[in-house]
């Protein structure tokens, strides 16, 4: 009674960390894993994931990540992941030594410990520890359910099988069932290298490498983690402990079991330490002033940066963004760190995460067509080629305001076959094809009028020129004015600077002059030797000064 109210209560503690770390630490962790996937409820989104080895891994995972739209839910999924980790290795644990005593249980959390370490590269994705958890499932019920087979013949189907619904993490299986029947299960390694082989002549589009080593556990192709590997080793060698503790009865003394419970919750703590360790902070500043431009959190950003800012032009983009939608670029924006002249609007880089917060100030901003073309970018550098919830909405919404109905119902049918951006599809969908309708939507109808009305071509180099062309168009785009003077303090652009001052006091809808822009005035008259200008910091840097 005593020891299963110990075990009880270390998985609950367990899973209660777990739940409360991703959830009040991390959620915009869970933020950006879901908003680089688009699961759909149909046949053939399931019929193409298992067409491929770890197929079911990968569509179960995805399930799963969906979930994380919602912070708590993610996080209460990742508990029960973690939970049923720590679970599976004590039961498979308990078949080689029957008799193990409940003092051996904090061994079990290590798997769970070294996979929260992992989950610090962002790039690894939930279909790894599902994919585990389901070659672990199918060892415990191999050796639950056909452990007087004396060759174990049901292998013959089960390694194939579970090969191609979780992966190469098969491995596992197959190293477990050998510690489980010692010799009579050494054949098993041939039979999954069969297996690969196998599969390497169907899947014949995909290198050797990622056949091998893993299709869908890594969101960078040919790239993988050390802890991949590590992690269902450390399973295997806990169950071959097991299995010599059980022969010497020795072990199983209070003194042992004291011994081993204190160095394993050691142990523990020292992997804990390891693991939130891996959590980047500057890496993961970035994710989270993406998540909070997002859920247009721009007070919480413009806070966060007046604590510690990332010295990154991503970090530059959020931040500045928060500063113009809460009009207060003019004002504060070098009183916090500026990286040249891609502070504002970034040039298009070739991934996934970068261009985001430029694709959200084109947006803003009512550059329509250059929100529109980042956001497809964006889509097509997800480098395991999935889709994203997050940027078909805005695709959507692109679409719409520029009255390509046809072209957005399209985007619009995969949305509505999604759970968490299904309702938000419907709502939309009544806008298609009636032009009154959108003129008079809050967002959708200012962005009409402020959109440059013709398409043409313009370099990174002319943004600046851009920036005062939107204004021109529509004089009661204060945010354009905003960039655009922005942007000529930071390409140092003097001249241009004091010329269009009269816009700022004409338009700007000012009381009095911006303090930014007092500062500005005054680093430039004193040529650059005012100390105390926040601006002259910030051209003296560019110069290459202090």
């Amino acid at each position: 009674m005593v020891s299963t109210y110990w075990k009880s209560c270390l998985s609950g503690l367990l899973g209660t960390l777990i739940f409360l770390y991703w959830w009040l630490c991390y959620p915009h962790a869970l933020s950006y894993q879901e908003q680089y996937q688009l699961f759909l409820f149909t046949g053939d989104y399931l019929v193409e994931r298992l067409g491929v080895a770890g197929g079911l891994a990968d569509y179960v995972s995805e399930f799963l990540v969906q979930f994380y739209h919602v912070s708590w839910l993610g996080a209460l999924v990742l508990a029960f992941i973690f939970v049923c980790l720590q679970q599976l290795t004590w039961l498979l644990m308990r078949r080689q030594w029957r008799e193990m005593p409940s003092g051996y249980v904090p061994l079990s959390m290590v798997p769970p410990v070294l996979l929260l370490w992992l989950m610090g590269d962002e790039s690894v994705l939930l279909s790894y520890p599902v994919a585990l958890l389901l070659t672990m499932t199918a060892a415990l019920i191999a050796a639950l359910g056909w452990k007087d087979s004396r060759w174990s013949w049901p292998d013959l189907l089960v390694v194939p099988l579970l090969y191609w619904l979780s992966g190469p993490l098969a491995w596992s299986y197959v190293l477990i069932r050998i510690v489980q029947s010692g010799k009579q299960a050494l054949w098993l390694p041939l039979l999954m290298l069969l297996s690969q082989y196998a599969a390497s002549l169907l899947l014949v589009q995909w290198p050797l490498k990622m056949v091998l080593l893993g299709l869908n556990y890594y969101r960078i192709p040919m790239q993988y983690h050390v802890l991949m590997a590590l992690i269902p080793a450390v399973v295997v060698a806990l169950l071959l402990l097991a299995r010599v503790w059980s022969r010497r009865r020795s072990s199983g003394s209070k003194a042992a079991v004291s011994v081993v419970c204190a160095v394993s919750i050691g142990m523990l703590l020292v992997l804990a330490c390891l693991a939130n360790g891996s959590y980047d902070r500057d890496k993961y500043e970035v994710i989270r002033q993406d998540y909070l431009v997002r859920h247009e959190r721009w007070a919480e950003i413009i806070d966060r940066a007046g604590q510690y800012q990332v010295k990154h032009p991503f970090s530059c983009n959020c931040v500045n963004l928060a500063l113009a939608m809460e009009r207060r670029l003019a004002d504060g924006m070098f009183d916090y760190y500026q990286s040249g002249e891609d502070a504002l609007i970034m040039p298009m880089e070739r991934d996934l995460t970068s261009n985001i917060p430029t694709a959200e100030a084109f947006w803003r901003l009512g550059m329509v067509n250059s929100a529109y073309r980042y956001m497809r970018d964006l889509q097509e550098s997800i480098l395991n080629a999935r889709k994203s919830g997050r940027f078909t909405k805005r695709i959507v919404e692109c679409l719409i305001v520029n009255g390509q109905y046809q072209l957005a119902a399209k985007h619009l049918a995969l949305l509505k076959k999604s759970l968490f951006y299904r309702s938000w599809a419907q709502e939309i969908e009544p806008l298609l094809y009636h032009d009154e309708q959108v003129d008079r939507h809050p967002v959708y109808g200012p962005l009409r009028q402020k959109r440059f009305k013709k398409d043409f071509l313009y370099s990174y180099a002319e943004i600046d020129k851009m920036l005062g062309l939107l204004f021109v168009d529509n004089p009661e785009n204060k945010m354009a004015l905003d960039y655009f003077m922005g942007e000529m303090l930071l390409k140092g652009n003097a001249q241009g600077f004091m010329q269009y001052m009269s816009w700022v006091q004409q338009y700007g809808g000012y009381q009095y002059m911006p303090r930014g822009y007092q500062d500005a005035v005054k680093c430039i008259q004193s040529q650059g030797r005012d100390e105390s200008s926040a601006y002259g910091r910030y051209v003296r840097k560019m110069m290459g000064g202090q």
